[in-house]
């Protein structure tokens, strides 16, 4: 193949010139193409690689299919399985008092060829015992009397206050119904027949939930008193998960410490629905939460959840395992919350101000190198409207302008290291709609959360539940420990 002359016309060379200047433009506007296209593979490669361990996405969301098992950060204590030395465990032991005693008598014949049974025995002092579950039906009629005084005028005794109906059904039952549907989360129809199977008890769905709306009603009161402590308390979680009322998708709020819990359910997730809540506008201590924006807007003092912190470092570790950065904060992360716990331990009210000092500057740095590495996106030529910024960036930004919430609890040991108090407190609400599909009114969903705030609070504070329902029937509900 020949080649091309060189030119020598002046207007060639012009040609030429203005000829190559185009493809040059053209060659570094396909590299920037280029680069944002692998960039946005890589986001969305990072996508659909998140779950449960490297995002806020809830375990539930999990695919079904094997995947490589997830990055651990636990770290190793040195002991082996199981229980501990000194750990006082639990075991069945031997009641003074059974219900019931079977002394097994002797029977078969001797060697010498005499009956065993007609031979005087004694009692040995081994004992065993078996434990089993009766549950029966009890009924109880009431009849009145009527008879006639020495004066002629004739009298009748009156039935109980509480026994207003031919037939109705004690505090016992409608207490277990209450806790097997909004505690342990049965199905209503599944708690009637559960009912039927155990003791024949025909309880049907409606009963039930007239027993269900007739407990709100009455928890009313100490639910109040709940939300009260929560407002005076120095540290309070807070936390959102949605779930289905009516066939739309609603949100349930909850506030709670280690002794108290508040649920709140409505329609929307962000700042109506806390001012609906009606908590947040008079609580003045430090509110610990995943950093959802709503609640930033709350002017008091704030401390974020490093659990999701990690979940999303771990997730730039994958996506980005060769930039060092997320890593070196997962660290960084992990051994102030080792230092913290090891603190309490030794007695210790704070870490000593050179601890908290180095553990700020290494957490400077580390972000420093992570903006290296994820600059801010500037504006392209003829790009309009907002710049979208990476996930990497966004993390970045988030952990810089909050270092205060995010470490907090460095300088004070009230703050816990996560929020994991508030997403254990949602975790079985949650349950309940995998369990049931929905709730099928506002009014129901109403009722659970008031509920679910009083039984939650009792379990923390170690009260029998199904005691503290059949006083509630009886119009007499325990109230909480609320100091």
């Amino acid at each position: 193949m020949s080649e091309k002359p060189i030119p020598t016309n002046s207007s060639e060379v012009l040609e030429l010139t203005v000829e190559l200047e185009r493809l040059r433009e053209e060659n570094a506007q396909l590299r920037t193409q280029v680069a944002i296209l692998l960039e946005r593979i890589q986001e969305l490669e990072a996508r659909l690689a998140k779950d449960s361990h490297n995002s806020s996405k809830p375990p539930s969301s999990d695919p079904p299919f094997k995947k490589p098992a997830p990055r651990s950060l636990r770290q190793k204590s040195g002991r082996r399985r199981g229980g501990q030395k000194g750990h006082p465990g639990a075991t069945r032991t031997l009641v003074d008092d059974p219900d019931c005693l079977e002394v097994m008598p002797l029977h078969g014949v001797c060697d010498c060829g005499r009956d065993l049974s007609g031979i005087a025995a004694e009692l040995l002092p081994e004992r065993r015992q078996l434990t089993e579950l009766i549950i029966r039906r009890e009924v109880t009629e009431y009849r009145t009397v009527t008879g006639t005084c020495a004066c002629g005028r004739r009298h009748r005794s009156a039935f109980p206050e509480t026994v207003a109906a031919p037939v109705q059904y004690g505090p016992g039952v409608l207490a277990l119904a209450v806790h097997l549907t909004q505690y342990q989360l049965l199905p209503y129809q599944r708690t009637a027949e559960l009912f039927d199977e155990l003791a024949g008890i025909a309880l049907s769905p409606a009963t039930i939930h007239a027993a269900v709306q007739r407990a709100c009603a009455t928890l009313s009161t100490p639910v109040q008193g709940i939300r009260a402590a929560l407002i005076a308390s120095e540290v309070a979680h807070a936390d959102e998960t949605g779930w289905r009322v009516d066939g739309a998708l609603h949100w349930l709020h909850v506030m709670s410490t280690e002794t108290l819990t508040a649920y709140f359910a409505h329609p929307k997730r962000g700042h109506a629905a806390l001012e609906a809540f009606g908590l947040l506008a008079d609580f003045t201590g430090i509110l610990v939460h995943d950093h959802w924006s709503a609640y930033n807007q709350h002017d008091g003092l704030h401390a974020f959840c490093n659990a999701h912190h990690l979940r999303e470092l771990i997730g730039l570790v994958e996506a980005y395992p060769d930039q060092g950065w997320a890593e070196r904060m997962i660290a960084l992360l992990c051994e102030a919350n080792r230092a913290v716990a090891q603190a309490r331990a030794d007695g210790l009210s704070a870490l000593p101000p050179s601890s908290i000092l180095a553990f700020e500057s290494r957490y400077d740095d580390i972000l420093n190198h992570g903006e290296r590495v994820h600059p801010r996106r500037q504006r392209r030529p003829g790009q309009r409207g907002r710049i979208k910024q990476s996930p990497a960036y966004n993390l970045i930004a988030r952990l810089r302008t909050n270092q205060e919430a995010t470490l907090r609890f460095l300088r004070d040991f009230r703050v816990p290291f996560d929020n994991n108090q508030a997403e254990r407190d949602l975790r079985l609400p949650k349950l309940k709609q995998k369990v049931s599909g929905c709730f099928r009114s506002t009014q129901g969903a109403d009722a659970f959360a008031t509920i679910r705030s009083y039984l939650s609070t009792l379990r923390k504070q170690s009260v029998n539940l199904l005691d503290a329902l059949k006083l509630t029937f009886q119009g007499a509900p325990p109230m909480p420990r609320l100091g």
